[in-house]
C-alpha cells in the first residue's frame, strides 16, 4: 500500500477539532498532506493544529461555523490563499438529533439539523469543486461523512436519517457530474463510533450500542480516517459515487439466532 500519491495535496476537513474529523486531519497530515482544519471551537482546533505541527505536519486552522454558508465560502478562499490550490474536501461537520417519534420534534429542529448536516455539505461541495477546477488540481476528491443512517433508517431519528440520506444522494449525483474530470466523490458512512456525538449517555447505553453491532464493539474514529486516506489517494481513482459503511456489519442486514455445528473451531 503506497500512499505517496497524497503527499502535498491540500485538503479541507470540517468538524476537525474532535472525533472523526480530528482523526482524519491527523492521518492526512501524518501522510504528507497539507490540512486546513475547520471547526467552531477555536481552542480545540488550534490545539490539534499545534500537535500536528509538533509531529512535522503542515496544517492551519480556520474557525468556521459550517451552518453559515458565507463562512464555508470564506474557508475555501482561505485554503486557496494560504496554499495556492485545493485538491479535496472532507465535509464531516454535523450534529446528532433524535430519540423521539417524528411528531415530537419541534419545527425549528428541522432547520437546525438540515442547515448543518445537509446544506453545509452542499455548500462545501459547491465551493470546493469550483476551487478544485480553478486551481488545476490533478486527482481531486470530495468526501462526505454521512452515516449508516444514510443507508438505513433508524427509529427515533427521522430528521437525522433524512439529512444523511440526502448526503448520500448528493454524493452519488455529484459523482456523476465530476467523474469525467477525474474528481472522485464518495461518502463514508460510520456506524456506532466512539465520538462526542453520543454526548454524556450512560455507560449501559454504550454497551447496548456495542451489543447491537454484529462486530460486538463500537468503532474508533481512526478506522474512518484510514478509509478517508485511501479515498484521497491514487489507489482509489476508480471508486466514485460510493457510500461505504464503516460499521462492523451493522447495516449489512438483520441479525438472527445462529447455532454452530462445530463451535470448537473458534478456539484455534
Amino acid at each position: 500500500m503506497d500512499f505517496t500519491s497524497v503527499q502535498g495535496k491540500v485538503v479541507i476537513v470540517t468538524g476537525a477539532s474532535r472525533g472523526i474529523g480530528e482523526a482524519i486531519a491527523r492521518v492526512y497530515a501524518e501522510n504528507g498532506m497539507k490540512v486546513v482544519l475547520a471547526a467552531r471551537s477555536k481552542d480545540q482546533g488550534e490545539n490539534v493544529v499545534k500537535e500536528i505541527k509538533e509531529k512535522g505536519g503542515d496544517a492551519i486552522f480556520v474557525q468556521t461555523d459550517c451552518s453559515d454558508a458565507d463562512q464555508i465560502k470564506n474557508l475555501v478562499n482561505e485554503a486557496v490563499n494560504h496554499y495556492g490550490k485545493l485538491d479535496g474536501i472532507v465535509s464531516n461537520a454535523g450534529i446528532g438529533m433524535g430519540g423521539f417519534p417524528l411528531h415530537e420534534y419541534e419545527d425549528e429542529d428541522y432547520d437546525k439539523i438540515f442547515d448543518l448536516n445537509s446544506k453545509a455539505v452542499y455548500i462545501g461541495m459547491k465551493y470546493a469543486a469550483k476551487a478544485i477546477f480553478e486551481t488545476g488540481s490533478k486527482g481531486g476528491f470530495i468526501i462526505n461523512v454521512a452515516s449508516i443512517a444514510g443507508i438505513m433508517a433508524q427509529r427515533g431519528q427521522a430528521l437525522y436519517t433524512a439529512t444523511k440520506h440526502g448526503v448520500v444522494g448528493m454524493t452519488k449525483a455529484a459523482a456523476l457530474d465530476y467523474a469525467p474530470y477525474n474528481i472522485t466523490v464518495n461518502a463514508i458512512c460510520p456506524g456506532y463510533t466512539k465520538t462526542s456525538i453520543f454526548g454524556d449517555i450512560p455507560e449501559v447505553a454504550m454497551e447496548m450500542f456495542a451489543k447491537d453491532c454484529p462486530a460486538q464493539r463500537m468503532g474508533n474514529p481512526v478506522e474512518c480516517a484510514y478509509l478517508a486516506l485511501f479515498l484521497a489517494s491514487d489507489m482509489s481513482r476508480y471508486i466514485t459515487g460510493a457510500a461505504i459503511p464503516v460499521d462492523g456489519a451493522l447495516s449489512a442486514g438483520h441479525q438472527n439466532v445462529t447455532q454452530w455445528k462445530h463451535p470448537e473451531i473458534r478456539n484455534n
